[in-house]
């Protein structure tokens, strides 16, 4: 088995053990929001985490009706800005929190006013030294390449230090259940993937709402286990001429957990079929034109992490079917040296 199977499959459990032990944090922190309230915040982070953070900034932005945006860290690392974020709420999140690019995007904006809350997998590691505030995600050492369990783990943290803030009661309820609900999702087969998309070069993968963070990060998985050319898009944005190239048996990867955006979704993955793509449909399972079931959620907020559970397991096997190490891709590290 994989390093990547193998972490993949144990996220259910490292997600159970972020519940209980980060209880008593969540609690604190959601204090500290709620004295301090941000009028704003900015993301620090790139890859998986970045795309993460697109899910926590989607949560904060839908929930509190206040803006988040992810940061360009050029604007730190090569534009030296001077920043003036009084009020401002910064979240760096990161695998091991030793990049240097975020590091220094983050002791900027903690320069500059904010209050810096650091999602990290690594207690020791600088980035967490240099934040007000640290969220252990609590994923156990990642030895693949490939981020899988920290990047379910930063989603369900992201969802739980929301609904803390919020006293949302639902939300919490449902992140008790949310381990049972990976499980499910870890045993469902999507064989069918790796079968349609073994010759494929190039593909789309599209998803909206709190859904296209998810479409984004299987876009980059594509890349990085499968050397596949993915590119995520909005099923919005995708109509505004990306859908020109989806031709005749071009491969469309539509990611539709149930929420607002799913009809819109299957309505699309009904055009493309009629120009002859060559569709991958994820849906649950009341969904009759789904080509692959996605396991129920015990919250709609958390049927992305159930998608992208499922996910996980299709590409490290397409991965290992088309002759490549899901574990060790070709000219990529764990910690990236980026400045």
């Amino acid at each position: 088995m994989s390093l990547m199977r193998e972490e993949a499959l144990s996220a259910p459990q490292r997600i159970a053990e972020q519940w209980r032990v980060n209880r008593d944090t969540m609690t604190q922190l959601s204090e500290v929001l709620r004295q301090r309230s941000p009028h704003s915040a900015m993301t620090v982070a790139r890859g998986s985490s970045d795309h993460a953070a697109g899910y926590f900034a989607r949560l904060m932005m839908q929930m509190t009706g206040r803006s988040c945006a992810s940061l360009p860290l050029s604007l730190c690392t090569l534009d030296d800005t001077t920043w003036q974020l009084g009020n401002t709420l910064s979240l760096a999140v990161s695998q091991s929190g030793r990049s240097p690019d975020l590091i220094e995007a983050q002791t900027s904006l903690k320069g500059g006013g904010a209050l810096a809350l650091a999602m990290v997998n690594a207690m020791d590691s600088p980035l967490a030294r240099g934040a007000d505030h640290v969220i252990d995600l609590q994923a156990g050492e990642e030895r693949s390449v490939a981020a899988t369990k920290s990047f379910l783990a930063t989603l369900s943290a992201s969802a739980s230090l929301m609904a803390h803030w919020q006293r949302d009661h639902a939300l919490l309820e449902g992140l008790a259940a949310l381990p049972e609900a990976l499980d499910r999702a870890c045993r469902l087969e999507w064989n069918k993937g790796v079968e349609m998309l073994r010759d494929a070069d190039r593909l789309l993968v599209i998803g909206r709402g709190a859904g296209l963070p998810i479409a984004q990060e299987a876009a980059l998985k594509f890349k990085e286990t499968c050397v596949i050319q993915a590119e995520a898009f909005s099923g919005a944005e995708v109509q505004h001429g990306p859908m020109a190239l989806v031709g005749r048996d071009y491969p469309v990867m539509i990611l539709a957990p149930a929420g607002n955006a799913q009809k819109g979704l299957i309505e699309l993955a009904d055009t493309f079929r009629d120009r002859g793509a060559r569709v991958l449909l994820a849906a649950d399972a009341t969904v009759a034109s789904r080509d692959l079931t996605i396991a129920d959620a015990p919250h709609e907020a958390l049927a992305p992490l159930c998608a992208i559970q499922s996910f996980y397991l299709m590409i490290e096997a397409l991965s290992l079917a088309t002759g490549h190490d899901p574990d060790r891709p070709e000219f990529l590290n764990k910690v990236t040296q980026t400045r």
